[in-house]
């Protein structure tokens, strides 16, 4: 069995093989009583699902209300709820199931994915943060997701609101697949403001659940969900957080995995710079922005290095000129000046590069955003 510092790690191989153990899995995943130390152990001590779920009938683990589900549990009808919202069961072992997930002590014995399987050996960071982050924060975290989606990493997250979302958002508009990591059942979109988000992740990423359809988001799901962030993950980014945060336990369970913490630095007086502060003085690696993370992920043979163009390189002739014009904040005339466009034409455009990231809006004039300007990202080759 492995073991890391005394203490087991994984799940017992073979584990779901054989007559009737795929659904007792199922069955096993759904409790909502047992603990999750407390079913590990037990899958340890019996070896076979179906053995664990006899335990549980008998009494001699769980709860009451573990078996009152059990008395009518149908797994025929769960698996029908889990096809009919696009979803589909995992075990570990089983396609989708990355072996990352068995780092943790506590891994999950299955877990529900809609979208693409998680495919081992992905180039994966975790970007995490406030729900309420500061216009800082926003910025940067994104200038972190677009160089990492152009670089062809995957961002991973919770798809809360606040800087996941913003994490999420700009990975996905520069084409890269995102990961979101669900505090509720695989067929909730929590929360409601992101149900677009979710969508678009499930189309051409992928969701991640431990819990079946039908289970609410509550608050003690989150810190369950974190610690899968967390061993998704060959690195995370901390970008705000206030003390004893979830973001906190995110790092907390990266710290326990051996997973490197990069964290950006804020003003001391900011609460939302309490949590990053706390990790740059325990020893998290010290970035402002994107390329900065970059180049220490390649550095570290965390990620492999890759030729990432320049965002704007992609971008419309008439976007780029736009851009070219904005070496420092300007009104929307003096664009359509510099770039020779009427002034519907300019304003319409800084528009466009406004909602890509690219640019915003202050005071009434335009500017770049952090990872707005036309250096992008420094070309590297792999």
């Amino acid at each position: 069995m492995p073991v890391e510092g005394g203490v087991r790690i994984g799940l017992p191989d073979g584990l779901g093989v054989g007559p009737g153990e795929r659904r007792a899995m199922l069955l096993l995943r759904c409790l909502r009583g047992i603990r999750a130390h407390d079913l590990t152990r037990v899958l340890w001590a019996e070896g076979a699902a179906s053995a664990a779920l006899a335990r549980i009938r008998a009494g001699d683990e769980g709860t009451d209300g573990d078996r009152t589900f059990l008395a009518s549990a149908d797994a025929s009808r769960i698996e029908a709820s889990v096809r009919a919202c696009g979803a589909r069961y995992v075990l570990p072992g089983e396609p989708g199931y990355d072996p990352l997930l068995l780092r943790l002590a506590e891994p999950p014995p299955g877990i529900f994915l809609r979208g693409r399987p998680l495919a081992p050996g992905t180039d994966r960071v975790a970007v995490v943060g406030t729900r309420r982050p500061s216009p800082a924060g926003r910025e940067i975290a994104g200038d972190v997701a677009r160089h990492l989606g152009l670089s062809g990493v995957q961002v991973i997250s919770g798809g809360a609101m606040g800087i996941d979302a913003v994490a999420h958002r700009v990975a996905l508009d520069v084409g890269a697949r995102s990961v979101a990591v669900l505090g509720c059942g695989i067929d909730r979109a929590y929360p409601r403001t992101n149900r677009e988000l979710l969508a678009r992740i499930a189309a051409t990423g992928t969701l991640v659940s431990e819990y079946p359809p039908g289970v609410p988001a509550e608050p003690h799901r989150f810190p369950a969900r974190n610690r899968l962030i967390a061993a998704l993950s060959r690195a995370v980014v901390i970008v705000e957080g206030a003390e004893r945060s979830g973001t906190r336990l995110t790092a907390n369970h990266a710290l326990d995995l051996g997973i490197d913490i990069f964290a950006v630095p804020g003003s001391p007086a900011s609460p939302l710079a309490r949590t990053p502060l706390e990790l740059l003085r325990d020893g998290a690696r010290l970035i402002r922005g994107g390329e900065d993370l970059l180049g220490d992920l390649e550095l570290a043979g965390l990620v492999r290095p890759r030729r990432v163009q320049a965002a704007s390189e992609d971008l419309p002739a008439h976007e780029r000129r736009v851009l070219e014009a904005l070496d420092r904040p300007l009104l929307p005339d003096a664009v359509a000046r510099r770039a020779s466009m009427t002034i519907p034409e300019a304003f319409a455009t800084l528009v466009e590069l406004e909602l890509r990231g690219m640019v915003r809006g202050v005071g009434g004039r335009f500017e770049r955003t952090f990872g707005g300007g036309l250096a992008g990202v420094a070309s590297r080759t792999g």
